[in-house]
């Protein structure tokens, strides 16, 4: 051979079995056969074979057998940083998958209205969220129109919205989404403890027109709702306080710096003997009902919780 010639052998495709790693790197860790082999929980013969693989795969002797112990060779030194490397990365990668196979679920996107708990909706989810585990929920609270507008660009999946019943009994409602009743509530008008009207069981609206209004903010449904009831009662509310946390404007009530008209249930439920609650005249109630897009195929996890809602 001439001097200075390269001669460069055929080029071998190496395929390394990352099992057979994790058996070389036990095996250079103990350097007896029968003692990794007991760890590993294979036969003898078996990680035998499966070295002798190895080392065919990488065209190396990665071992110095002898009767009595195993000694790493040259190559096999050389080889063990990457086996513990090779064997490390495919463990991240499997607990990765694993991970993304955990919180891979399905998730319905669900709106509503920024009151829940009074109405028993955070129950109703939370049950359906323990019952279906392989199901995730996303909930955003929403004012009516909002909420609307998200389930028409599908954004969101189903919502629980506010109605007034009077708009959905005259058609008034739009007709592009299908609703499933799920609960009613009625206005009532929140009383300090010692107006004169407190006592009463029922009230005709118009008798509290002349009063101070604490109320809602005035982009809410709410406010738009309490305008249209007075409205009907034959006067506009002087308000004096708008604010979104109907918490705070009992308070004032208890106070005596107005009055209010909120939703019985809510109200009820925040009341705790600061204030009254009157039921007033005329009625006014008002539905909620879980809106889904008509048209559209819920998907199965949709499906499932608009069942679960339909069964209550």
């Amino acid at each position: 051979m001439a001097r200075g010639t390269l001669v460069v052998g055929k080029r071998r495709r190496c395929m390394v079995d990352i099992e057979k790693c994790r058996e070389y790197i036990v095996l250079a860790q103990t350097r007896n056969f029968l003692e990794a082999s007991e760890q590993l929980n294979i036969a003898q013969s078996s990680l035998s074979k499966h070295m002798k693989s190895l080392e065919a795969e990488l065209g190396v002797t990665l071992l110095d057998r002898t009767t009595r112990k195993v000694s790493l060779s040259a190559d096999g030194r050389v080889f063990l940083p990457y086996a513990e490397r090779l064997v490390r990365t495919a463990n991240e990668a499997r607990n990765a998958l694993a991970d993304q196979k955990r919180y891979k679920r399905r998730t319905v996107r669900i709106g509503s209205i920024p009151i829940m708990a009074p109405y028993g909706i955070t129950d109703l989810l939370s049950d359906f969220d323990q019952d279906t585990p392989g199901i995730r929920l996303k909930i955003t609270e929403g004012e009516p129109d909002l909420l609307k507008d998200q389930l028409r660009k599908g954004h969101l999946d189903l919502a629980f919205i506010r109605d007034w019943n009077h708009e959905i009994e005259q058609g008034d409602a739009e007709d592009d989404f299908i609703r499933i009743p799920y609960d009613t509530d009625q206005l009532v008008a929140v009383l300090p403890l010692t107006h004169p009207l407190a006592g009463l069981s029922q009230i005709d609206l118009a008798e509290i027109a002349h009063e101070e209004f604490l109320l809602l903010p005035e982009d809410s449904v709410m406010y738009k709702l309490i305008l249209d009831a007075c409205s009907t009662a034959g006067f506009v509310p002087r308000v004096v306080y708008s604010g979104s946390l109907a918490q705070n404007i009992i308070d004032l009530v208890s106070h005596e710096m107005g009055v209010s008209l909120l939703m019985r249930k809510p109200a009820a439920s925040l009341c705790a003997g600061k204030a009254v609650l009157v039921d007033v005249n005329p009625t006014f109630e008002t539905r909620i009902s879980c809106y889904y897009l008509r048209g559209t195929e819920p998907t199965p996890e949709t499906a499932a919780l608009l069942r679960h809602i339909a069964s209550r």
